[in-house]
C-alpha cells in the first residue's frame, strides 16, 4: 500500500522515464516491483528499453528469475544491454541459450560484457566444452586480450580444474587488475594448489603497481593455513594492518582460521574477541577452530551460545562442529550431531552428510558411513570422494575401487580429489592396470598440472613396481612440494635403491624445499633396506642437530631396524636403552625382527618380554618368536608360543598373493585349490620344483612352524601363495613377459630362494612386492642382494 500511495501521490501525467528509474531503484520487495511494473504499463513505458532493463535487473536482484524471463520475452526488440543483463542474471544454461539466440537470431553482436557473463555462466555447467567454445568465440571476435573477459576465462578454467589453461590465459593477459589477481589466487586455493597460490600472491606484491584489497588478503589466508605458514601469515597480517584492512570482519575471520589451523587457538580467540558483532561466518570459523585443535568441548559450548542468541545456524556451522580432524573419542558427539542434523533437516545439505561420512570413516564406523552415503539424496563429487577415501584409509581397497567404478557409471565426473584417492587404493592393492587406466583419465581431464594428482601417480607407480615410470613423472613436474619429494624418496626405499634415495635427498636440499618427518623416515627406511648403516646414522643425527626435528617412535624404530638388519644387535639394544624417551612396541618389534633374521635367542627373549608387556594382543610378535624357535629346532618352545596365541584367541593374518593378468586380479592363499585352473597351476609348480632341484635348489624347511616330518614340511612350503601366483603367471602370460605379484606379508626365505631359481630357469623377470619392499628377480639374482 505504501508503494501504491507513493506512486499515486508523486506521479503526474508528465512523469518521465527518470521517475520510474528512481522508483525501481527504491523498490525493496517483489510486491513493490510488480506494482511499479503495472504503473509502467499504464503510462506506456512497457517498451522503453532503459526502464524495462532496470526492472529486469531489479527482478534478478530479488531472485525473481521466472518473472524476468517472461518480461524479456515481451520485448519486441531488446538491445545488447538487456541481453547482457539477462545472461548475467540467469548464470546457468539459460544464459547460454540466450547467447546462442543473440548470435543466431538478431543483428546484435556480443561485446566483452556478453562474453564475460556467458563464460561465467558456463562455469555452472557440467560440460566444460561450452566454456572453451565461448572462449574461442571471444578470441575470434577480438576480445581475447580484454581484461574483463580474461578474468572470467581464468575463473572458468579454475572452476573446471584446468589449472594449466588458467595459467596460460592469466600470463598472456596484457593488463591485470586487482580482481584478476584475486581470481587467480582464490581459484588456485579452491583447487588445493596452495603453494602456487602463495607464489602468485608474491608475484602480485613484487609487481608493485597492483593495489591489494581486503579480498586479496582474505583469499591468500586459506592457502597459508593449509601450508601451516604461520610466519608468512603474520607478515600478511602486518600488511593488512598497514593497509587498513585488519579490522574488516571477513579479514579477521580469515586470520581466525589461519591461527586455528596453525595450532595457535589462543591467538584465534583474541582475534574473535576483537570483532564487536561477530557474524555467523565468524562464529563458524571459531567453532571450526576449536574443533580442529581437539577442543570439541569449547566448540560445543560456543555452538550452544550461538543457538541461544537466536541465530540460525547453517551447514558450515555444523561442518565446523563435526570432529573430522580429531575424531577419536568423539563417536557419541558425532552421533549427537547426526541426530541434531536429522531433526533440523540440515542433513540434506551435501557438505554436512559428507563431513559425517568422513568422520564415521575415520572412526572405522565404515557401515555407518556407507549407510549415510547411500541415504544422501544429492551425491556431490565431494560425497563420492569422502566414501572412496574412507574405504581407502580403512584398507578396503577393493570396495574403494568398486565405488569408483559405480561413480563412473553414475556419470559423475571425477575431480583431482577423486583421482588422488583412487590412485592411493591402486597403490595399496598393487592394481597397476587400473592405475594406468586412471593415469589415462588424468591425461584426458588435464589434471597432470595438479601437484597432488602428479604426486599420487608417482606414489602409485612406485608402489606397483614401476619405479622408472615414477621417476619419469617426477622429472616432468615443474613444481614439487615436500610430499612429491617424499613420494619419490620413499619409492626408492621400497625398491631397495638406498643410494638413489640419498642422492635425491641431496637434490631436495639444494632445491630449497624443507624436509619434514616423513622425509627422514623415508630416508631411514631406504638405508635400512639397502644396508647403509653409516649413512642411516648420519641422516638420523642430521635430522636432530641440523634440522632440529624431534624424532618420533617411527624414526627410532627405523634406526633400530638399520642396526639390527646389519647384524649389530648389541648396538641396537644399546640404542634402545639410551633413547631419551621410553621405547615402545615399534622399537622392540624392530629388534625382535632382526633377532629372527640373525637367530639371536638371547636378545630375542629380552625384546619379546617387553613386547608381550607393551602389546600383548599383537599376534605378529608371537609369530616371530615362534619362527625363531622353529629355526633353532626347538619345537617345544615354538609349540608353547603357539599355545599362548590360542589361549589369547589371537589370529594370524593369513598370507595371500595377488597377480593381475590383463585387467583381472587373481588372489591365491597357501595351498589354494579354488582357482579354475588349479590343476594346471599345480602341474606347473611340480614341473618347476623338479627343474629347480636339478639346478641345486633345496627347500628351506626351518621356518615351517609345525613339528612334523621333513617331507610334510617341504610339501607345506611348496604351496605357499607366492609360488602358486608365479606358477599361474607362467601359464597365463607369453614367454618373456615380466611377472608382477603382490604379497601381503614378508616373503619367506624359501619362496625368496625359489623365485631366484624360477627367474633363471624360465628366463623371466619376476617382480615381488611384499609387506616390506620390492624384490626384482632376474637371472637367478634378486635386487635386494638377499638383504631384506
Amino acid at each position: 500500500m505504501l508503494m501504491k500511495s507513493a506512486i499515486t501521490s508523486t506521479y503526474s501525467p508528465t512523469g518521465s522515464r527518470n521517475f520510474f528509474l528512481n522508483l525501481l531503484k527504491k523498490s525493496t520487495t517483489l510486491s513493490h516491483l510488480t506494482q511499479t511494473h503495472a504503473q509502467i504499463i499504464l503510462n506506456d513505458f512497457q517498451n522503453d528499453i532503459s526502464t524495462i532493463t532496470k526492472l529486469t535487473h531489479r527482478l534478478f536482484d530479488l531472485k525473481a528469475t521466472s518473472y524476468a524471463r517472461h518480461l524479456f520475452l515481451s520485448i519486441p526488440n531488446p538491445d545488447l544491454f538487456l541481453f547482457n543483463v539477462l545472461i548475467k542474471g540467469f548464470s546457468n544454461a539459460h544464459s547460454i541459450s540466450l547467447y546462442t539466440h543473440l548470435r543466431k537470431c538478431t543483428h546484435l553482436k556480443p561485446d566483452n560484457f556478453t562474453y564475460a557473463f556467458a563464460i561465467a555462466s558456463a562455469s555452472t555447467l557440467s560440460d566444460e566444452k561450452v566454456g572453451i567454445l565461448l572462449h574461442q568465440h571471444a578470441v575470434v571476435d577480438g576480445y581475447g586480450s580484454d581484461l574483463f573477459v580474461g578474468t572470467a576465462v581464468v575463473d572458468f578454467y579454475l572452476k573446471n580444474w584446468r589449472i594449466d589453461l588458467a595459467r596460460k590465459v592469466f600470463d598472456k593477459m596484457p593488463v591485470r587488475d586487482t580482481v584478476s589477481w584475486n581470481s587467480m589466487i582464490s581459484g588456485l586455493v579452491r583447487n588445493c594448489c596452495f603453494d602456487d597460490a602463495v607464489w602468485v600472491f608474491e608475484r602480485m606484491l613484487k609487481d608493485g603497481g597492483i593495489p591489494l584489497d581486503s579480498t586479496t588478503v582474505a583469499a591468500i589466508l586459506p592457502a597459508l593455513a593449509e601450508l601451516q605458514e604461520l610466519t608468512l601469515g603474520m607478515e600478511v597480517q602486518c600488511l593488512a594492518i598497514k593497509l587498513g584492512f585488519h579490522s574488516y570482519v571477513h579479514v579477521l575471520t580469515g586470520f581466525i582460521s589461519l591461527y586455528s589451523k596453525c595450532g595457535d587457538i589462543e591467538a584465534a580467540k583474541l582475534l574473535f574477541g576483537e570483532i564487536r558483532r561477530p557474524d555467523l561466518v565468524s562464529y563458524n570459523a571459531m567453532i571450526s577452530g576449536y574443533t580442529s585443535n581437539g577442543e570439541s568441548e569449547c566448540s560445543v559450548r560456543l555452538f550452544k551460545q550461538l543457538l541461544g542468541s537466536g541465530e540460525k545456524v547453517n551447514s558450515s556451522t555444523i561442518v565446523g562442529l563435526i570432529p573430522v580432524f580429531h575424531p577419536f573419542g568423539y563417536l557419541s558427539l558425532t552421533d549427537c550431531i547426526h541426530g541434531f542434523c536429522v531433526k533440523s533437516g540440515i542433513l540434506s545439505q551435501p557438505s554436512v552428510s559428507t563431513a559425517l561420512t568422513t568422520v564415521y570413516s575415520r572412526l572405522n564406523e565404515i557401515k555407518s558411513a556407507r549407510l549415510l552415503f547411500d541415504e544422501s539424496l544429492e551425491k556431490t563429487p565431494a560425497s563420492w570422494n569422502a566414501m572412496i577415501s574412507g574405504y581407502t584409509q580403512n584398507g578396503l581397497t577393493e570396495a574403494a575401487i568398486s565405488l569408483f567404478q559405480e561413480m563412473q557409471r553414475s556419470k559423475v565426473s571425477p575431480n583431482p580429489v577423486t583421482v588422488t584417492s583412487i590412485l592411493s587404493a591402486c597403490a595399496q592393492l598393487g592394481a597397476l592396470s587400473l592405475g594406468k587406466w586412471v593415469h589415462s583419465l588424468v591425461k584426458s581431464k588435464n589434471f597432470e598440472s595438479n601437484i597432488y594428482v602428479s604426486t599420487a601417480l608417482i606414489d602409485m607407480y612406485a608402489k606397483c613396481g614401476g619405479i622408472s615410470e615414477a621417476r619419469e613423472l617426477f622429472d616432468l613436474m615443474v613444481r614439487k612440494n615436500v610430499v612429491t619429494w617424499n613420494a619419490m624418496i620413499s619409492g626408492y626405499g621400497l625398491h631397495g635403491q638406498g643410494q638413489d634415495a640419498l642422492k635425491l635427498f641431496s637434490e631436495m636440499s639444494h632445491s630449497g624445499v624443507t624436509p619434514n618427518g616423513v622425509t627422514f623416515l623415508s630416508l631411514l627406511y631406504a638405508c635400512s633396506h639397502a644396508g647403509l648403516v653409516e649413512e642411516g646414522e648420519k641422516i638420523f643425527q642430521s635430522m636432530i642437530h641440523d634440522y632440529h626435528y624431534k624424532p618420533l617412535p617411527e624414526h627410532y624404530a627405523c634406526m633400530v631396524d638399520i642396526l639390527g638388519r646389519a647384524g649389530q644387535l648389541e648396538k641396537a639394544l644399546k640404542f634402545i636403552k639410551e633413547m631419551p624417551v621410553e621405547p615402545g612396541a615399534a622399537e622392540w618389534g624392530a629388534l625382535l625382527g632382526a633377532c629372527v633374521i640373525h637367530k639371536d635367542k638371547k636378545i630375542a627373549r629380552v625384546a619379546s618380554e617387553k613386547l608381550f608387556e607393551l602389546d600383548p594382543e599383537s599376534v605378529g610378535y608371537y609369530v616371530l618368536l615362534s619362527n625363531l624357535y622353529s629355526v633353532e629346532r626347538n619345537y617345544r618352545l615354538a609349540a608353547s608360543v603357539r599355545q599362548d596365541v590360542k589361549k589369547r584367541k589371537l589370529a594370524k593374518t593369513p598370507g595371500c598373493t595377488l597377480i593381475e593378468i590383463g585387467e583381472t586380479p587373481h588372489v591365491f592363499t597357501s595351498g589354494d585349490q579354488s582357482h579354475p585352473q588349479a590343476s594346471a597351476i599345480y602341474a606347473m609348480l611340480e614341473k618347476l620344483i623338479r627343474k629347480m632341484k636339478e639346478a641345486g635348489f633345496q627347500t628351506e624347511i626351518d621356518t615351517a612352524l609345525h613339528d612334523v616330518e621333513e617331507e610334510e614340511k617341504e610339501l607345506m612350503i611348496n604351496v605357499h601363495s607366492e609360488k602358486l601366483a608365479i606358477a599361474f603367471g607362467l601359464i597365463a602370460t607369453d614367454p618373456g613377459t615380466e611377472i608382477r605379484i603382490f604379497k601381503n606379508l614378508r616373503v619367506c626365505v624359501d619362496c625368496h630362494t625359489a623365485t631366484k631359481f624360477i627367474s633363471k630357469i624360465t628366463e623371466r623377470v619376476i617382480v615381488v612386492r611384499d609387506a616390506n619392499r620390492f624384490h626384482h628377480f632376474k637371472d637367478g639374482l634378486c635386487s635386494c642382494g638377499d638383504y631384506w
